[in-house]
Parts: structure tokens; C-alpha cells; sequence
């Protein structure tokens, strides 16, 4: 159904969560030409404050910022014995489907592709080190996804997002853009992973992939400060085609090409067999690392974007739990574990994309690439790279609004950006940030701070860091 109920951001006097600061009032909306127009009347484009070029420039950013995942998902899932070419196939088939979705029904801008963390759960802990059969591990994934949606059913899911403290929710934009500009320094090869100190390092700077991040970073900043429209665009097409002569960028063989057919992954799920008692831990695990990573996802790139009123809140925000329940579910089924929003849909957010028409632009994309799988490996790292850490450093802005004068409030606050950085998962991080501030607060005998709900979710929180221990 058209979406012309959802309130236009920038009320006056409201505060954001991802440190954009006060929303000033200006003059009433004048009407526009296109206003009564299909597009207008489904996707609320200059309701939002938008205009569709904006749009599309914003989805075009999406897909050339998450098109990796195509590339990536595929080649992990492959090493748990899964069809390379038919994975392939049905991961960017789930991704078209979700996103597509996203963009119709909750009329929001991101795209939704399988979590890499999860991703990694499947094929290197359950099937490379446990010896669980694939679709076994499908299976887990798809209980996880039915969960979701049954908490959605209920409320539960917005419920537990409106708890959330204040101070946690700003929280959350920092220590995401933390971890997106980390995953920026990393994969140009800025920083480094040394074994020996069990730490990062500064990567060689000598590399072609590393100049380039940098002299990227540069640009994306110079054109940024000029207000210079599709900037994220033409940073990475830049880096991509300065990468060619350098060696970075490599150049497939062909472009076009028949995708294989889904039908050796597709629906081979074992759901039966997912429920074993010792499977247990695991089908939990997906389900709390995801849910905080897709709610903290949420929260931060809507931000961003504008979108959430003076409380931190999304208007609506069970459209989105449900399209992203029903990609859990879907994207087991048809091989694509752990479907999730990325954390490059920042990318759309900072380029101006406030509506679902930016998924609807990204979802095309992916589905282009069916044709032209091969185009995916043409972008390197090295292009996305700048990306990552202009998005993510920007968003470190949102910790001005955490009250640092009380321990109380800023230390869960702190922990929450910290540990998403030392544990490399967003969602743990969030799932400490929620601890830290129950057991602060009460330690502190401020238990009027602490919402009833926060005490109830303590339970499952000691044993999903059960889990993560044992």
C-alpha cells in the first residue's frame, strides 16, 4: 500500500540519534507538480524531503557499496560444499527479493544481503569445524528467522527497540561507524592484523590499494565539502578505474554470462533435523547476534537518513522487522543464510536516499547482475574502502549527545562502542552495551532508570554470552 502516512522527518526540535543535531522549522511544503504522481504516491519521495535523481544516485551508491556481497557470500558458502555457481545464483536472488521488499513495503533505504557474521557461522564453525551438514545449518537459520517473525507478531521486537535507553541508541551510530570505518582501514590494507601482539597495526602504505584508499578518502571529503551530488559514486568509480593501471582492479575475462540454475540449494533446508538439542545454541546465537545487528542496522542507517523522531524511534518499525523476518525465513530456504540489513546502506543514507525507491534502484542493480556476475569482482576493496571510513567516521559525531558527565549513563554507552570493535560483532556489542546499563544503573541504585523491559531481557543476554563462552 502507498506510504503517504508516513510523517515527514525534520519536525522542529527534535534531536538525532546519529548526531545530526536540531531539526530547524522551516516554510509549510509547497505543492509539487509531480506531487499526486504514482511515485509520489507510493514512495512519499518529497514528502521525505527527497527528490527521485536523489533517489536513485542514493540506490545506485547501495548497490556499488554492497555488490562485494554477491562476490563474497557465494565464494564462503562454497567452502562449506555448497554449488559455487547455484549459490551464486541464489544469493543474489535473495538479496533482489529482500531489498525489493524493503523498498515496497517499508519504504526504507537498504539493502538487505546475507550477514557475513553469519555467514561465517555456517560455513566455518558448523560445517567446517562441527561437520554439520549444510542443510542442517539452513535450518538453524530458518528456526532463527521464524522467531523473528513471531516476535514481530507480537510486538515484542519494536517493544524491546522503544526500551532501549536514549544514551545506548546514540551509542549505536558510533559503534557502527566504528566498525564500518575499521572494515574501510582493513580490507585497503591501512591497518593490519598482527598475529604475534594479537593486535592492529599500520598496514604498508607503499601498496597500491592503500594509496588509493587514502588519495579516495581525500576526494570523497573534498567532494563531499562541496556538496558535489552522487560523491560516493564518483569516488568509486575513480578508485576503480585508477586501480586498473595499478594492478588493483582486475578485469574479467567477460561481462555477460547465464546465471546457474538455484535448484541444487534451493530448498534444501533441513528443518527437522536443524532441531536436535545440541543445535540449540546455535539456532539462539543466530537469533541474538542478528536481532541486535539488524535493530542497531536500523537504528543508526535511519538516522542518517533523517528518519527517526525526537525518541530515537522509526515511525512504522514493525514493517521493517517483518520484511526482515520473512528474508530470514526466505533466504534459508533458498540458500542464502542469515539475510540481514548491511551496513552499507549507509552509503544510500549519505548520498540523500530517504526513501524506498533507493532499495527499489539497489534491488535492480543486484538483479542486473545476474546477467553480469562477473561486474561484481570488477569493484576493488580498495574503492569501497573510502567509502567505508568517510561514512563511518562521521557517524563517531554521534556521541556528543551521550551525557559524559554521568558515569552512569557513559560508561554503557562507551562499552557498547568499544566492545563492537574488540569482538568484531556489532550485534554483540550492542547485547553488551544492554548488560552494562542494567548492571550499572543498578549497582548505582538507580533502578527508576531502568525500564522493566530491560530486566526481562536480561535472561536471554546471560545465555546468549553463555554461548559465546562455552
Amino acid at each position: 500500500m502507498p506510504h503517504t502516512d508516513n510523517p515527514p522527518p525534520g519536525q522542529p526540535g527534535t534531536t538525532r540519534p546519529d548526531g545530526t543535531g536540531t531539526a530547524t522549522a522551516g516554510p509549510p511544503p509547497q505543492p509539487s507538480p509531480s506531487g499526486n504522481s504514482l511515485l509520489e504516491r507510493w514512495f512519499a519521495v518529497r514528502a521525505r524531503g527527497s527528490t527521485p535523481r536523489t533517489e536513485v544516485l542514493a540506490g545506485l551508491s547501495m548497490f556499488v557499496a554492497t555488490a562485494y556481497a554477491a562476490v563474497v557470500v557465494p565464494g564462503q558458502l562454497a567452502k562449506a560444499g555448497m554449488p559455487h555457481g547455484p549459490v551464486t545464483t541464489a544469493v543474489i536472488l535473495a538479496v533482489v527479493l529482500a531489498t525489493l521488499a524493503m523498498g515496497l513495503a517499508a519504504n526504507l533505504p537498504f539493502v538487505l544481503a546475507p550477514g557475513l557474521g553469519g555467514v561465517a557461522l555456517v560455513a566455518v564453525t558448523l560445517v567446517g569445524q562441527d561437520h554439520v551438514p549444510w542443510d542442517a545449518a539452513l535450518g538453524m537459520v530458518l528456526w532463527s528467522g521464524v522467531a523473528f517473525l513471531l516476535l514481530t507478531l507480537f510486538g515484542i521486537r519494536d517493544l524491546l527497540t522503544r526500551l532501549m535507553p536514549l544514551n545506548l541508541k546514540y551509542a549505536i551510530s558510533a559503534g557502527l561507524g566504528l566498525y564500518i570505518a575499521l572494515l574501510g582501514f582493513r580490507d585497503s590494507g591501512l591497518v593490519e592484523a598482527k598475529p604475534q601482539s594479537n593486535s592492529l597495526t599500520l598496514g604498508d602504505l607503499s601498496q597500491a590499494p592503500a594509496l588509493l584508499a587514502l588519495g579516495g578518502l581525500v576526494l570523497l571529503a573534498a567532494l563531499s565539502s562541496r556538496k558535489v551530488p552522487g560523491a560516493f559514486l564518483i569516488t568509486m568509480a575513480a578508485v576503480t578505474v585508477a586501480g586498473i593501471p595499478a594492478g588493483v582492479t582486475e578485469l574479467p575475462d567477460h561481462l555477460f554470462g547465464a546465471p546457474d540454475s538455484p535448484g541444487p540449494v534451493a530448498f534444501h533446508v533441513d528443518v527437522l533435523g536443524a532441531l536436535k538439542p545440541e543445535y540449540f545454541p546455535y539456532i539462539f546465537a543466530f537469533f541474538v547476534s542478528e536481532f541486535f545487528s539488524m535493530t542497531g542496522t536500523l537504528l543508526a542507517v535511519s538516522g542518517r537518513a533523517k528518519l527517526l523522531d525526537a525518541d530515537g524511534n522509526l515511525p512504522r518499525m514493525r514493517r521493517p522487522f517483518y520484511v526482515d523476518s520473512a528474508a530470514v525465513i526466505g533466504g534459508a530456504g533458498l540458500g542464502a543464510p542469515s539475510m540481514t540489513a548491511y551496513l552499507e546502506s549507509s552509503a544510500g543514507a549519505d548520498s540523500g536516499g530517504r526513501t524506498g525507491l533507493s532499495s527499489v534502484v539497489a534491488a535492480g542493480g543486484f538483479a542486473a547482475l545476474l546477467l553480469i556476475t562477473p561486474f561484481a569482482t570488477l569493484i576493488p576493496s580498495a574503492a569501497t574502502a573510502p567509502v567505508l571510513m568517510y561514512i563511518g567516521l562521521t557517524m563517531l559525531g554521534a556521541l556528543r549527545k551521550v551525557d559524559f558527565s554521568e558515569p552512569t549513563t557513559a560508561l554503557p554507552a562507551a562499552l557498547l562502542v568499544a566492545t563492537t570493535v574488540f569482538f568484531g560483532n556489532f550485534g554483540t556489542g550492542i547485547a553488551v552495551g544492554l548488560a552494562a546499563h542494567v548492571l550499572i544503573k543498578a549497582a548505582a541504585g538507580r533502578f527508576r532508570e531502568i525500564p522493566w523491559g530491560l530486566w526481562i531481557v536480561m535472561i536471554p543476554l546471560g545465555y546468549y554470552f553463555y554461548t559465546l563462552v562455552s
